[in-house]
């Protein structure tokens, strides 16, 4: 009787569990799963130590290390939120015709379709999604509207 009891709670802990998952954000189960190797990492670590295999243990954490930095330099930039780049002053002027050439490695008398293909070319590259400034990429973006209002 007493088995079937704790059988039953723990089909009703985990349909819950379940139910709580259904609903989490995928940085809430990155998280999960991150401190779920953390701690099987840490007690693996205890284990080898306690038994006689320091030398082992010392070895799995230096090669844990790594993976353990990134992951918690990625944890403090996550709880900072997104970092604003860097703004035009209220009192600079705007982006001449000539600069916003400069930007995209144009010449003067460039076509629309010039532009657009020097754009994407740079976008390719400089986009904050895949790496890149989210400055320079704002400058790219000025220097196309600028230059395609001109080419009008």
């Amino acid at each position: 009787m007493l088995m079937l009891l704790l059988g039953g709670a723990a089909l009703l802990l985990f349909l819950g569990g379940l139910q709580a998952f259904s609903r989490a954000s995928v940085q809430t189960v990155k998280s999960l799963l991150a401190w779920i190797a953390a701690l099987a990492g840490l007690s693996l670590t205890l284990l080898l130590v306690l038994s006689g295999k320091g030398p082992i243990a010392f070895f799995a954490l230096t090669l844990v290390f790594p993976l353990l930095r990134d992951f918690l330099a990625s944890r403090v930039n996550a709880q900072r939120g997104p970092q604003p780049g860097p703004r035009r002053r209220p009192g600079s002027p705007p982006m001449s015709a000539a600069e916003a050439l400069e930007v995209l490695g144009l010449r003067p008398g460039a076509t629309a379709d010039e532009i657009r293909a020097a754009h994407r070319r740079l976008m390719r590259a400089a986009h904050p999604d895949g790496g890149g400034s989210d400055w320079l990429a704002s400058r790219i973006n000025q220097a196309r509207d600028i230059l395609l209002a001109r080419a009008r």
